[in-house]
């Protein structure tokens, strides 16, 4: 096996994980999973205002 084969392989092999986080990222379920951890920021000043309105 020359090194350019081994080159060959692990190009490969990165694009087929590419390809598959690709899968992963724009896969159905895993978009309310992302849509939820986005609004996480925002969740403690939801928070925050309504122990400030309660005072």
């Amino acid at each position: 096996m020359d090194v350019n084969d081994l080159r060959a392989v692990v190009t490969v092999l990165a694009f087929v994980a590419f390809l598959g986080i690709v899968w992963w990222a724009w896969h159905r379920n895993s978009q309310k999973r992302f849509d939820e951890a986005a609004r996480l920021p925002f969740a403690d000043e939801e928070e925050h205002d309504r122990t400030v309105r309660g005072r």
